[in-house]
């Protein structure tokens, strides 16, 4: 009898953990937006949890921070109005994939999680993501929609993760989405290009 207890329980967590696995990685689904005239940067994952650790190489870093600073200035001049999406690890089973799988970063409540000093006070607003689909929590939309926003222009990181479920996102909702290639980051440049390739076929632009 206790074996079985145990069996249920082992089997319990597993699926508890599983669906956090899913939940980390599913693109989320919203109303179309029809037609709205405004653009949007979107600064995705700039966070010194990320860009302060060894994970990306100092010249790949260099150059997405020169681009980066070049589409803030761009916005800025253009009164585009720019985003930064942060991400905290929030849900109990996604915490748990974080501990397990991503050696703990970015879990809410752990340092690390603020912007990164390079891109810190860049934004005119400042929204958390609690996986890597930053519409997961509606509050994105929400903020779109008053701004009579149609168009992203995405930079940040990662490429094949958060950038790209975020534009997975935005394109099922009907947004114009752009991402800029030379202001985005992944730790797996091979597996980057080829999500910019099946993204393309998502008609997302790339620039």
């Amino acid at each position: 009898m206790i074996w079985s207890v145990v069996a249920f329980v082992v089997l319990a967590l597993a699926v508890w953990f599983a669906d956090g696995i899913r939940k980390i990685g599913a693109v989320s689904s919203g109303e179309p937006i029809g037609d709205r005239s405004g653009t949007a940067l979107l600064l995705i994952d700039l966070q010194s949890v990320f860009w302060d650790a060894n994970i990306f190489t100092d010249a790949a870093k260099s150059e997405v921070k020169t681009q980066v600073l070049a589409e803030v200035e761009a916005a800025k001049s253009n009164q585009i109005p720019i985003i930064a999406i942060r991400q905290e690890w929030s849900i109990p089973s996604t915490k748990a994939v974080a501990r397990t799988l991503m050696k703990g970063q970015a879990i809410e409540g752990t340092s690390g999680t603020e912007i990164a000093g390079p891109f810190k006070g860049l934004a005119d607003h400042v929204l958390v993501k609690r996986v890597q689909d930053a519409f997961e929590t509606k509050e994105l939309d929400t903020l779109l929609a008053q701004l009579e926003v149609g168009t992203l222009h995405l930079v940040g990181l990662d490429t094949k993760y958060c950038v790209a479920k975020t534009a997975l996102a935005a394109r099922q909702r009907g947004y114009n989405v752009e991402i800029v290639k030379q202001a985005v980051l992944s730790a797996d440049p091979k597996g980057a290009q080829q999500t910019l390739e099946m993204l393309t076929k998502q008609q997302v632009t790339l620039r």
